[in-house]
């Protein structure tokens, strides 16, 4: 529920870490966390844990009014403090609000939602996500859109739930991205449930990229293309993730030229393993 600052993709998790510092050495505890939630944002382990360190800087200005500050302590108090800061995330989060910062409300948004901080009721989350969303929050749009998902809304709307997640998705929510793939492929709108799977897949998310390549191997959505399979079957190794790996073998142990996987291998970032699966598919007798 933290205020995510705008995705910088020029920086890496180490540059994020470093700015994070410099403006805490300034005494800048504002972009601090906006840096070190850039970094968070980005797989940075270090990031995250640098966020605690933030919150007192953040919640003395936050007692002095300051809008920003109260949206950002708000946001961190939720997701890293325990349940005896809830108050004061409250109270912040409904100065903030009042005054207008989508972030805030959407926090506020989550506090009602979960019961975490106020009284559960899903008709006051429902209206500050929609309040938020409709101010430009891409994380309250996602939010919402999987309030008509699970029924928590009045009235759902797979029309308005789908408006909400490409939203999200244009904003830089890379879960909505993936999320709104499968909607769309429930609907059999199988085109554009590829297109999302592949703008989740280009951020990172192993299970559209599993998808992707799953999409491609069997031609939904798009002529199939063992190559492209074979990419995103492979690039998930990149994050760690091996559960393409059985697909991505049988591909290239039947019908696959040893020049299609070298192709497959360096489109995944992932040349070194190009050699292992042509002897692979040699010794299968390809």
């Amino acid at each position: 529920m933290t205020p995510v600052p705008s995705p910088d993709t020029h920086k890496s998790a180490a540059e994020w870490v470093s700015r994070g510092h410099q403006a805490a050495a300034r005494g800048d505890w504002k972009e601090a966390a906006n840096a070190w939630l850039a970094g968070s944002n980005s797989g940075s382990l270090e990031s995250a844990n640098l966020l605690l360190s933030a919150i007192p800087g953040l919640r003395a200005l936050a007692d002095t009014g300051d809008i920003d500050a109260q949206a950002l302590a708000a946001g961190l108090m939720v997701d890293f403090l325990d349940d005896s800061a809830l108050p004061t995330a409250f109270e912040y989060a409904r100065s903030a609000a009042k005054a207008g910062n989508a972030a805030a409300t959407r926090t506020l948004g989550y506090m009602y939602r979960s019961g975490r901080g106020a009284p559960a009721s899903s008709f006051q989350a429902e209206s500050l996500f929609s309040s938020a969303a409709q101010a430009g929050d891409p994380y309250a749009a996602y939010n919402l859109a999987g309030m008509h998902i699970t029924g928590e809304i009045r009235s759902r709307n797979h029309a308005e739930c789908l408006r909400l997640l490409r939203q999200a998705a244009n904003g830089g929510v890379t879960e909505a991205a993936a999320v709104l793939g499968n909607q769309l492929a429930a609907i059999d709108e199988d085109e554009e449930a590829l297109s999302w799977y592949l703008h989740a897949a280009r951020q990172g998310h192993t299970s559209a990229m599993f998808a992707a390549g799953c999409w491609y191997r069997d031609g939904l959505g798009t002529a199939p293309d063992k190559v492209q399979a074979v990419r995103w079957f492979l690039a998930m190794l990149n994050h760690a993730n091996g559960d393409g790996l059985h697909e991505a073998i049988q591909l290239v142990m039947h019908g696959m030229t040893d020049e299609q996987i070298q192709a497959a291998a360096e489109l995944a970032g992932r040349t070194q393993d190009a050699e292992t699966l042509i002897r692979r598919a040699h010794h299968h007798g390809r």
